[in-house]
């Protein structure tokens, strides 16, 4: 998968054809400001992997905070209501 690199000022002269290449050739574009790296335009899927992996990270953190719960024991939300007043 190729990736180039462009300025915004010119990226934006030639959005049209950079999501041509995105789209077309699965090439991934790096804007830059200043010699800086302030954002990407990437193919779709390389968005839903990205996102398909945090979830699965997420959900793997929700599963360790469950059985950390049910080994130490939790609060219900009316008790902490309570106590917190």
């Amino acid at each position: 998968m190729t990736i180039f690199y462009i300025n915004t000022t010119d990226a934006k002269e030639e959005f049209s054809e950079l999501i041509h290449r995105v789209f077309n050739h699965k090439e991934r574009i790096i804007l830059t400001r200043r010699d800086k790296e302030i954002a990407a335009i990437v193919p779709l899927e390389d968005l839903l992997l990205i996102q398909a992996s945090q979830n699965k990270s997420d959900l793997n953190e929700a599963v360790e905070a469950l059985k950390e719960a049910r080994k130490q024991g939790a609060t219900t939300l009316e008790k902490l209501k309570e106590e917190v007043g």
